[in-house]
């Protein structure tokens, strides 16, 4: 399924667990230290450095760019670490969030609670995922260096959905599944 981002409600309802999606638009990277600082903002009842609702967030933290590329290896980054984080962000209007590994029953309840989608992609395809970035720009936090906020724009970024608004968890799946061979 190809979606667009930023994500409208209507087309979370229709992404469930195992569903391929490729993602075009506009996400924004995203990594612990950013965190802390959104959730900072929030708490002081700051405007936070964009607009949360509807916007997918990815955990990834990005190479330099080489020569004629707009970006290095861009991979994604161990999703529990958000996770103390994640359900303000959620609230906050965010509809997706793009990682690797399981996420906390907190997350995931979360993500039901508010209507959101957490989407796993491939580890160790930093390369082949930086084909799909077609413009990067630092929007907050600068100083924060490969922590800092990008806003990058994406064409046909591949990812899967593992956790959904119906409470079903890929990682979850695939372990009953496992049991049953």
């Amino acid at each position: 399924m190809n979606i667009i981002s930023p994500i409208e409600e209507e087309i979370i309802e229709k992404l469930t667990v195992g569903t391929r999606v490729t993602i075009s638009g506009v996400i924004y990277t995203a990594r612990d230290a950013a965190h802390h600082r959104l959730i900072q903002a929030l708490d002081k009842g700051e405007e936070p450095p964009f607009d949360l609702k509807g916007q997918t967030l990815y955990y990834m933290g990005p190479s330099p760019a080489p020569p004629g590329q707009v970006i290095g290896s861009a991979g994604p980054t161990t999703s529990q670490r958000m996770d103390k984080y994640t359900p303000q962000l959620l609230a906050a209007g965010v509809k997706a969030m793009i990682g690797k590994g399981n996420r906390s029953t907190e997350v995931r309840e979360a993500i039901r609670k508010y209507k959101a989608v957490y989407l796993v992609t491939t580890g160790g395809a930093g390369a082949l995922l930086a084909r799909t970035i077609k413009r990067v720009e630092v929007i907050a936090y600068e100083e924060l260096d490969t922590e800092a906020i990008r806003r990058l724009t994406v064409e046909d970024f591949p990812a899967i959905v593992a956790n959904d608004i119906y409470g079903e968890d890929l990682f979850e799946q695939g372990k009953a599944e496992y049991k049953k061979a």
